[in-house]
Parts: structure tokens; sequence; C-alpha cells
């Protein structure tokens, strides 16, 4: 990127002050510094948190992202917030289950062909924190093969999708209530378990306390465990896993014996 920017200086197709302004780490946009180095530093672009910002906040944030990035992913939109964002960026899709709202080039973007995530969840109550895993895991450009409503109340359900779990490069495990499910996984696969509690449950769940505790408590191996509700950072982190599982077997596929 830094060669083509400083042909086109020397070509004179590229102004000093613009080639300036795509070399720059940041924008600052007064109530926002968007971070243009995200990418570089940690191989996706800067995740806008939603919650809390107004539409006008956000629309010139995904602007800024927009110019310069292959995918831009907006987590935590509200749909009535949506609705005035798409109407200024008609090209940005939103999922209303996962309350993310994204747009995705799909001629410029990179997606990992080999392999899958799974993203597993208990119960129909635990979707909104299912979908945001699977979905932010899909703009980051992953596999995702989804598997909901198979709690451990019903574990026969669970069963019955054992083979495509097992297969899986890592697994995204969803739960509220008492937080079981990740434990029952964990023990069946060999691969990294990222579990995520909900808030859902009755009084004594404390708001996904009781579920955060008993996967952070979990006698099952391998098993990583994001906060109450962060189905981005369960996303986020399978896709970190899925990639190095990638990369790793590229270089077994090159090696010489």
């Amino acid at each position: 990127m830094l060669e083509d920017i400083l042909n086109q200086v020397q070509k004179g197709t590229l102004s000093v002050q613009e080639a300036k302004k795509q070399l720059a780490t940041f924008e600052n946009l007064g109530f926002a510094k968007v971070d243009h180095h995200r990418k570089k530093r940690q191989g996706f672009p800067e995740v806008v948190y939603g919650e809390g910002k107004t539409t006008e906040q956000i629309i010139s944030i995904i602007q800024s992202l927009r110019s310069r990035n292959h995918q831009v992913l907006v987590t935590r939109v509200s749909k009535e917030k949506a609705e005035i964002i798409q109407n200024v960026c008609p090209e940005f899709i939103y999922n209303d289950m996962a309350r993310i709202l994204f747009w995705k080039d799909e001629t410029g973007s990179e997606e990992n062909a080999d392999g899958y995530i799974a993203v597993i969840c208990a119960g129909t109550s635990d979707l909104k924190v299912a979908e945001e895993a699977a979905v932010t895991a899909e703009v980051l450009g992953s596999k995702v093969h989804r598997i909901y409503d198979v709690g451990v109340a019903g574990i026969h359900r669970l069963f019955n999708h054992l083979e495509e779990i097992q297969n899986a490069t890592v697994s995204v495990v969803v739960a509220g209530m008492e937080g079981a499910l990740p434990s029952v996984v964990g023990g069946l696969v060999s691969h990294p378990v990222i579990a995520v509690p909900t808030s859902i449950g009755y009084g004594a769940n404390f708001n996904g306390l009781s579920a955060l505790l008993t996967m952070l408590n979990s006698c099952a191996s391998g098993i990583s465990v994001v906060n109450i509700d962060n189905g981005f950072g369960g996303g986020y982190n399978a896709v970190l896993i899925h990639q190095l599982a990638q990369k790793g077997a590229g270089k077994n596929e090159n090696t010489l014996f």
C-alpha cells in the first residue's frame, strides 16, 4: 500500500495532501478517532460498538472506515437506529436478531475456505447472543455452522449433531440458566471451545452471573470464557483461532519429509 501511494505521488495522480491523509494511522472526527491502523496491527478493521452512539456519530465513523477497508462491522445497533443509518448508507445490511449492521465488499474480502466454526446455542432465548457471534464470524471471513436449541435439558438433540460439532475447527457455545452446555461440549471435542454466558434465566441466575461462574469453573479442558452476553467477543476469538488453524494446515501441507 505504501509503495502504491508513493508511486501515485511520483506520477502526479495523487496530491501530497491526499497521500498524507491515506497514510494517517487514525482520522480525528472530533468526537471519535477512527483507528485506520487496526487491520495492520490486528488483522481486522476497527469494529464499532453502536450502543450509546448517536446515528450521526455511527454514520460518520462507518463512512470513514468504509473508505479504507473491505468490511465494516457495527455491533449492538437497535432496529430504529439501523433504519436511519441505512437511509444514508443503503449498502449496509442489518441483522435484526444479531443487532449487527455491516457492509462487506465481496470482491476484496478474504475468506477462510477450509473448515468452519460451530456456533452452538442452548435455547431459543439465547439466540440474540448466538447470532451476534455467528454474524461476527461470517463478516470477518469464516464459515459458520449454526447448531441451535440443543441445551442439556434435552441432550439427545446435541448428540444428533455430534459429528458436525467434532469436525469444527473451534466451537462457540452460548448458554444461559446454569450454563452447563460448554462443559458437555468441551468433554466431547478435541478443539478449543469458547463459552459465552447469557443473561437469560430466572432470579438466581443473577443476570448471567450463575452461567458465567459455571463456565469459569468447568471441569472440561480447553474452555475459554468471555463476558456475559458477549457474542461478538466469542465470534471474534473463534475467527482468530480458525485463521491460525488454517495457517498451520498450510505449513503442514508444504512441509517436506
